[in-house]
């Protein structure tokens, strides 16, 4: 298993670009699995879990195309079953949470669809109850092969059009459901849906195949069942998650850092939630331009002088994906801040590794943590920590780098899940970065 070398406390300076998102790239690579056509897809992530994926898909049948960097054609026309009902597919689908979302689309278009226990980060109970509930609104039959470890789901007579009102606003149950109900049979209604940008680039794609869908944006979908769906061309969106991750690096480690082609329009709260951090988010166009904070940032309060709370929720809310890295651009701020995790009840448990570095922090409960900022007067000190999640992984990282000393990280594999070649990226901006 390789780790991070990192020598810490070195100011960076230069241009980055935004890989494409991860979580959209997830979505949209198992739609290819709706048509027998061809779906060309730009902006590909070369990241771990998104090569995962295109493998399955490739093992599944799919013909894959590699037609340059971060392009790929799809071509979904001869699946092989006796590969999804196998013990590999069980091994390979089960270490990556975004293979359910293959049962939609193959519910959809074959009436049947198998999927294995997923994967993923261990950042709290994700459950699937959404999904699930939802295709048996859709009038599909669900058992479990304890055997195997398949997730079974059949539609003898196909699926049909159904009103269902979502227990909770799922982004992966949401897209789950809208690509099963682009092939149903009828009308399909979809109350309390996710309308993250991931969804609304999703429904863009299937529109662009010819699938009817309703209320793009808002928690109210209709999809109107279409016989057959075509291929076609998609282009990935900056990963927002990404484009908050190098904000609050150039925060932490007072460089000057410009993010080019951020999509600042699709950024939502994300800038205002960096801001009330003290941080400076500057538009210039379509890029983000951090001025080096040399002077330090100090946390707003709230205008009744309470402190300032920062909580995750449901798009438009601050993206769950981000409360990590703004928890530990907190530890340098000037003031104090409440973290409040809503969505997971374990994406804080790696506070205790920055608390070994010297942060001021109390973990008050799984879901919450109060943030005393140390405003560079007591920087953080270089220590050996282990990545234990995607998100956790890059908010150490960022906390080494702005650490004096040189600290290891190991298990980047978790980093690599979600970061395209960040070590080669942040060597680029003149970070002391290794992986060895």
């Amino acid at each position: 298993m390789a780790i991070f070398q990192i020598e810490g406390g070195h100011e960076l300076s230069g241009e980055i670009i935004p890989q494409g998102a991860k979580n959209e790239a997830l979505q949209v690579l198992c739609a290819v699995l709706l048509t027998s056509e061809v779906v060309t897809i730009h902006n590909i992530p070369n990241i771990r879990d998104v090569n995962k994926l295109i493998q399955i898909l490739e093992r599944a049948g799919v013909s894959v195309q590699n037609l340059g960097a971060g392009s790929f054609s799809f071509q979904s026309s001869n699946l092989n079953f006796d590969y999804l009902k196998s013990q590999e597919f069980v091994e390979d689908g089960g270490s990556l949470r975004g293979s359910i979302m293959m049962v939609g689309p193959l519910l959809s278009r074959y009436r049947k669809g198998i999927v294995p226990r997923p994967g993923g980060d261990k950042i709290g109970r994700r459950r699937l109850d959404t999904h699930f509930k939802g295709f048996i609104d859709l009038g599909a039959q669900f058992e479990f092969d304890k055997g195997i470890g398949h997730y079974c789901f059949k539609a003898p007579n196909g699926l049909k059009g159904s009103y269902m009102l979502l227990e909770e606003a799922s982004v992966t149950g949401t897209a789950n459901l809208i690509m099963a109900a682009v092939l149903a049979e009828g009308t399909t209604t979809i109350y309390n849906a996710a309308c993250e940008p991931y969804i609304q680039q999703l429904c863009q794609m299937l529109s662009a195949m010819g699938a009817k869908i309703v209320g793009v944006g808002s928690n109210l979908l209709k999809i109107h069942g279409v016989d057959r769906l075509q291929g076609c061309e998609h282009r990935i969106w900056p990963d927002m998650i990404e484009i908050g991750s190098w904000i609050g690096l150039a925060a932490m480690t007072r460089s000057e850092i410009t993010i080019k082609d951020a999509g600042w329009e699709r950024l939502g709260v994300i800038p205002s939630a960096f801001r009330k951090m003290g941080i400076a988010v500057e538009r210039v166009g379509d890029d983000i331009f951090i001025p080096a904070h040399r002077e330090g940032y100090e946390i707003q309060d709230f205008i009744d002088g309470s402190i300032m709370t920062i909580s995750d929720a449901p798009w438009p809310g601050l993206t769950p994906d981000l409360i990590s890295i703004l928890l530990v651009v907190a530890t340098q701020a000037r003031g104090s801040v409440l973290i409040h995790q809503k969505m997971f009840e374990s994406r804080l448990f790696f506070v205790d590794k920055l608390i070994d570095m010297g942060a001021k922090i109390i973990l008050c409960d799984p879901h919450r943590a109060t943030v005393i900022g140390q405003d560079f007067k007591s920087p953080l000190h270089a220590t050996t920590m282990t990545s234990p999640d995607i998100r956790a992984g890059v908010s150490l990282l960022i906390a080494a780098l702005s650490a004096k000393g040189t600290s290891t990280i190991h298990n980047i594999e978790q980093i690599d899940r979600g970061y395209e070649y960040i070590d080669v990226r942040l060597q680029k901006l003149g970070a002391k970065i290794k992986r060895l």
